[in-house]
């Protein structure tokens, strides 16, 4: 099917999303916030506007938020790229279609008392099903979906060695686990599942003469078709990693320039649930290499909206609040070349020195002297004051690594100072 029957059909999805942005854009005084316009005068007032309920508005907002058709600045909204190019760019709606598709199990709540870690299961085993469904190329019966649901939770289980305790074996084998954290709580979890990607147009769910079955939407079959292509390509390029850690993946693409080096990004977190490819990026993030900590948020840049969460909880983390406030920045539409705007001194001198020690670590000892450039100190004296001050743990190697690159023997004795003070913990 051509892309424009498919973005056709992707604007018929979203088009009380598209509606709501475009209130929003015009209401410049609504208040946004995660869940919809947060104010209940707002939302009222798009109700009145736009003759939806206020469930339906909570609904379109969030469908607008990871639709990337609306953007958050702090406490209001504003028009995202996707809306200003959906009328005439189809590959702008489609994208923004794929991402709402990521996002389904955001889009649509767990049922109440299944516990987490049954919920996640069940997503990271659903690309199973839905290759079941493009590969049916018509309806599948649900407790056919069922049976391969549970075969892919067990298979999960076995790759993670979870084997019950001696109590839990004991007690009744046989019976459904509580709150869904078994296989006996599956049914409503499907239940949960196939309504969420019918919700977001993926699959349609009827009832036949046999029973209820769930078949592909064209949108839903495009889109598997593109992941799984997305995975052989990978398997099949010399740089693929889609089988690699997420360490072992970004050291992949270190050397790779920003558009192939996004592409295997797009192709490793297609083989895997978005809930647990952020995790790995952020883990690998949280450890001491400065290089795969910068290109953990280069690949969640390609995740975009259903990383928003997990990265907006970094914050408050000193070693990733730097690229957490950049990576938000962006996400909420500020222009790249003025996100660094959104740090305090403090936290891009920090930045300098990680990203240094990055350089150090991997790159030439002339890329470390041009870094010197990028220091919004503008002079070495007063960056080297403020690099004592922010107490980088790779401050000293930094220091050290630069006076050992720099061709300025007087520059380079200062430095050399510099990290004997910061090392004695001098002044």
């Amino acid at each position: 099917m051509v892309s424009a029957e498919l973005a056709r059909q992707a604007r018929h999805v979203l088009a009380d999303a598209v509606r709501i942005a475009r209130w929003a854009a015009v209401e410049r005084g609504a208040v946004a916030a995660p869940s919809g316009p947060s104010a209940p005068s707002a939302q009222e007032r798009a109700a009145v506007a736009l003759n939806l309920t206020p469930g339906q508005i909570r609904a379109g907002w969030d469908r607008a938020r990871l639709a990337g058709l609306v953007e958050l600045h702090g406490d209001t909204a504003r028009p995202g790229w996707r809306l200003q190019a959906w009328d005439r760019d189809d590959s702008a709606v489609l994208r923004g279609w794929v991402a709402l598709f990521d996002a389904w199990s955001l889009v649509h709540p767990a049922p109440e008392g299944v516990e987490p870690s049954a919920v996640a299961e069940v997503v990271e085993a659903l690309p199973q099903v839905l290759s079941l469904l493009q590969l049916s190329q018509g309806p599948v019966l649900v407790p056919v979906l069922l049976d391969l649901l549970g075969q892919r939770v067990e298979e999960l289980r076995g790759e993670r060695c979870e084997v019950p305790g001696a109590e839990q074996a004991a007690a009744a084998p046989d019976a459904p686990a509580a709150n869904g954290t078994g296989t006996g709580g599956l049914p409503a979890l499907l239940d949960w599942a196939l309504e969420g990607l019918a919700a977001v147009g993926a699959l349609t769910l009827d009832a036949g003469s046999e029973g209820r079955h769930a078949t592909l939407t064209p949108l839903g079959n495009w889109a598997v078709w593109v992941k799984l292509e997305q995975i052989c390509v990978a398997a099949q390029s010399p740089a693929g990693n889609i089988e690699q850690s997420a360490g072992d993946m970004l050291r992949g693409c270190a050397r790779l320039t920003p558009g192939p080096a996004r592409a295997e990004y797009r192709a490793w977190l297609a083989a895997r649930t978005l809930s647990s490819a952020v995790a790995e990026l952020l883990a690998v993030a949280r450890g001491e290499d400065a290089l795969l900590r910068g290109l953990a948020f280069e690949a969640l840049r390609v995740v975009g909206a259903p990383a928003e969460a997990e990265v907006r909880a970094t914050v408050a983390e000193p070693s990733l609040r730097p690229y957490a406030l950049l990576w938000l920045a962006e996400y909420e539409g500020a222009d790249p070349d003025d996100a660094q705007e959104v740090l305090t001194r403090a936290e891009s001198t920090w930045l300098w020195v990680d990203t240094a020690a990055a350089v150090a670590d991997h790159g030439e000892s002339e890329l470390l002297v041009r870094h010197l450039d990028s220091a919004v100190q503008g002079t070495v004296p007063a960056l080297l004051d403020e690099i004592r001050a922010v107490g980088h743990p790779r401050t000293v190697q930094v220091l050290v690594a630069l006076a050992a690159a720099h061709p300025d023997p007087a520059l380079a004795k200062a430095v050399r100072r510099a990290a004997f003070q910061v090392h004695t913990g001098g002044a």
